[in-house]
């Protein structure tokens, strides 16, 4: 071999060195960039994206490369999805990068949230393959912690559907009775007086008179006269009908020594051509479609008179079968019957509940604000009505809110075993099922709870809890609770977060907290050191919260922490 060829030998094998032999160099942090940066918690996961831009004259074409991102806290660490990308030179089906010019590389990043996790590295670990070697790289750190306000939606915190009681203090009764005239005749025939309603009517009366739980509210009478005829005949028959039955009304009442009742009014119809109508609607005559096309076409009621009388064979029928229905006055007592008090409720529930109704019982308990009381009543109601689905609905209300969760579920489930249509068990399953992370059960309990006035915020926390945030915004519409007004602050619509917060009926440790968050988000120091004050002296457990929520990184918390 002469000296030329020994040369280019010795200079073909520092290329295969330098191109393939050589141990691939260590990566550097700012190869890297993450979005986002804090790390950030969407619905219970941590979600981010790497992005590696490798430099020329890096990747070294016979290397693969695994990237393992590794999110590090409180002595754990918890692994993404490994990663694989390949030089120019290596068989496989990874992206490849090239070693001339470098190239850019986009790795997905999925964590289940921890609390631990808010203070935390995102460490990317990376495992190298050369023909028959293998070698580890020092790790790099690409990102440090994770913000967590959106982990701060909480399903315990949505009130569940109650079943409604239909108790009314005062229940109106109606009472009619009619007396029917003879053609053209306003007097009053003694058979008329001794009819089943009349009877009934009287007697209603008399014994709402002598019951203080009853009281008669009014006496109407409205009488009439059939279509047939002139109108000012049928107008003063009409109105001595009127006064005929008003006389006797009057008389009846002064017998009985009814004094209190309300107000006797009284007015007349002189042609009643509504009531002809649905009367000849509701009959079986031949022809009465021809009748009510008659009665559509003219508006004028003489006019309307006669072309029915043109129709003799029909105007027989309406004579005998409808028009005597017409001549009448009807006689309506109104009476109102008077419930229990809200104390004589309370006191019977305690004392005797079997005097009370279920819809008593149900109300009894929402004249309480006490929740345990309200777990009492409601354990009496089932105990007295278990067949009634909303027993056991209401009672499992009270003991979600008491946080007994296994109770409450075994309650749903036995009231939506009674009443497998009811929507208020099917939507109070599915914050059970929200409360387990088990999305999609508590997708379909809420699709079978459609309607439920209390769904709005279930809803919306679902959306929340799934990572939905504008979904959960449009799902609480004016809802104001601490998730509706978290969804508003992670969708960065601060102004009406505020208002939603500042609406909370029953703020907490957790309504404050996250007021807390908004102030630091519009950059309001106030804002945040008062509210955060107040939420650790209701719960001491957000004090270590707060002191490793980058929320409040840039704010000065040792006053108050």
């Amino acid at each position: 071999m002469n000296t030329k060829s020994s040369m280019l030998l010795a200079a073909s094998g520092l290329l295969l060195l330098s191109g393939c032999g050589k141990k691939l160099g260590q990566f550097q942090a700012d190869y890297f960039s993450v979005n986002p940066n804090p790390l950030e918690v969407v619905g219970d996961r941590v979600p981010a994206t790497v992005t590696a831009r490798i430099p020329q004259k890096f990747f070294v074409k016979n290397a693969e490369v695994t990237v393992t991102p590794y999110l590090c806290y409180n002595g754990q660490e918890t692994a993404s999805t490994p990663y694989t990308f390949q030089g120019e030179k290596v068989r496989g089906n990874n992206p490849t990068v090239s070693y001339d010019n470098g190239g850019t590389l986009t790795i997905p990043v999925m964590y289940q949230y921890n609390p631990d996790m808010m203070k935390s590295e995102l460490q990317l670990a990376f495992n190298v393959t050369q023909g028959n070697k293998q070698y580890v790289l020092p790790r790099v750190v690409v990102a440090d912690g994770v913000v967590a306000t959106a982990a701060l939606a909480n399903a315990g915190s949505v009130t569940p559907a109650l079943a409604n009681d239909k108790f009314q203090r005062i229940i109106n009764e109606k009472y009619n009775a009619d007396i029917h005239f003879l053609v053209n005749q306003a007097n009053i025939r003694d058979g008329e007086l001794k009819t089943a309603s009349m009877v009934d009517l009287n007697e209603q009366l008399r014994t709402a008179s002598g019951d203080s739980t009853r009281q008669i509210a009014e006496i109407n009478i409205a009488s009439y006269a059939s279509p047939e005829g002139s109108l000012d005949f049928n107008t003063r028959l009409a109105e001595n009908r009127e006064k005929s039955t008003t006389d006797y009304m009057k008389g009846a009442l002064k017998k009985d020594k009814i004094t209190e009742f309300g107000e006797l009014t009284s007015n007349f119809t002189p042609e009643d051509w509504e009531g002809f109508q649905n009367l000849v609607s509701q009959s079986n005559i031949q022809d009465k479609e021809l009748i009510l096309s008659v009665l559509s076409m003219y508006s004028d009621p003489e006019q309307r008179e006669k072309e029915i009388r043109n129709m003799a064979s029909i105007f027989d029928q309406l004579a005998d079968q409808i028009l005597p229905q017409l001549r009448k006055s009807r006689i309506t007592a109104s009476i109102n019957v008077i419930g229990k008090s809200d104390q004589e409720i309370l006191n019977l529930v305690q004392n005797d509940p079997s005097k009370l109704s279920v819809d008593e019982m149900l109300y009894a308990a929402t004249l309480t604000g006490n929740n345990n009381d309200r777990l009492d009543i409601y354990k009496k109601a089932v105990e007295s009505y278990p067949a009634d689905y909303r027993t056991y609905n209401d009672l499992g209300l009270a003991q979600y809110i008491a946080g007994n969760y296994n109770e409450a579920k075994k309650d749903f489930e036995k009231a939506a075993k009674i009443a497998p249509s009811a929507t208020e068990p099917q939507m109070n399953l599915g914050l059970i099922a929200l409360l387990d992370k088990d999305y999609r059960s508590a997708n379909q309990k809420f699709g079978a709870a459609a309607g439920t006035p209390e769904l709005n915020d279930a809803l919306g926390t679902y959306f929340l809890m799934t990572g939905d945030n504008a979904a959960a915004v449009k799902a609480f519409g004016n809802t104001k609770s601490n998730n509706a007004a978290l969804a508003q602050i992670l969708t960065k619509d601060y102004s009406k977060a505020k208002s939603t917060l500042a609406g909370v009926t029953n703020p907490d440790a957790l309504t404050y907290y996250i007021t807390a968050v908004l102030g630091a988000r519009t950059n309001n120091d106030s804002m945040v050191n008062t509210n955060l004050r107040q939420a650790i002296k209701l719960d001491r457990s957000l004090a270590a919260k707060a002191a490793n929520d980058l929320e409040f990184k840039n704010f000065n918390l040792s006053a108050i922490l």
